[in-house]
């Protein structure tokens, strides 16, 4: 249990490093060119949020690791995401590679949340001042994820592909950016590649936009499987949930799945689109 409490130390370090970084880097691209502006106050309780979140999924990884190793599954599929065809340009390829089929499995464990586990999702899609920082998710979703993502995934092996650090500092960084209230945006890029203005559509109070462009690297499999809504350019929806407040604080973030009953007064599932997932 302690080289398993020592991993999970050890990530939880790394993360606040890495996360901590990406989120300077991104909330200081919101204040030079804000599109929505928000308090910078209202930011602290996410720092405080996605702390906590960091340290419950290091550890949540950590375990899965450990039982995954013990158990010993064999992967079923070994894909060519190496990139060794590619020669010098595996270091560009490889990750992007890597990227889309992560995002695959994303994308469903993401319409999946939408379906069937909404209540705890909710607490994502409740924030109204969204930013890199003010993006958090319910301390259970790291579970999730080990259920709908990781496992999945450690079922198909890779090919050796090169650690590229640049290649994963810029995707963690993209991870952050689609949730910025900011005028910069990825240009004609964002045509296969989520950016803010894409990612915004997802989150929208408006109707017609609920269970759209659920990917969070590219817009492919939005558009291969009919989700994909390209934003107009001064498509810029409000945010949040309107029958629920974004939690303010560690009570209300923890508790919001037990009473999103009681304040949106209906049931659970999320109305309109969802139902035709």
């Amino acid at each position: 249990m302690l080289p398993l409490l020592d991993q999970a130390r050890t990530a939880f370090v790394a993360s606040l490093h890495v996360w901590g970084v990406s989120f300077a880097i991104v909330t200081a691209i919101e204040l030079l060119a804000p599109r929505s502006r928000y308090p910078v106050g209202g930011r602290l309780h996410g720092l405080l949020f996605w702390t906590i979140w960091l340290a419950i999924s290091s550890l949540t990884y950590a375990l899965f690791r450990g039982i995954w190793a013990t158990i010993g599954v064999p992967p079923l599929v070994v894909l060519p995401t190496g990139a060794r065809w590619a020669g010098p340009l595996a270091v560009v390829v490889a990750p992007i590679l890597g990227a889309l089929v992560y995002d695959f499995f994303f994308y469903w464990c993401h319409r999946a949340q939408h379906r069937w586990l909404w209540r705890y999702h909710a607490v994502h899609h409740s924030i109204r001042e969204m930013s890199a920082v003010n993006a958090w998710h319910h301390p259970v979703e790291p579970l999730l994820q080990v259920l709908l993502i990781a496992i999945p995934t450690s079922l198909i092996a890779s090919e050796a592909a090169p650690v590229v650090p640049v290649a994963l500092m810029l995707m963690q960084l993209q991870s952050q950016f689609i949730h910025s209230p900011t005028r910069w945006h990825f240009g004609p890029a964002a045509a296969v590649l989520v950016d803010n203005r894409f990612h915004r559509i997802h989150h929208s109070v408006e109707e017609r936009h609920f269970d759209r462009n659920f990917g969070a690297f590219t817009t492919l499999w939005d558009r291969l499987f009919g989700t994909a809504w390209m934003p107009a350019r001064d498509e810029w929806p409000d945010t949040g949930i309107a029958e629920v407040d974004q939690p303010r604080t560690l009570r209300d973030w923890v508790m919001l799945p037990a009473y999103y009953d009681r304040a949106v007064g209906r049931n659970v599932e999320r109305p309109v689109a969802a139902q035709r997932i």
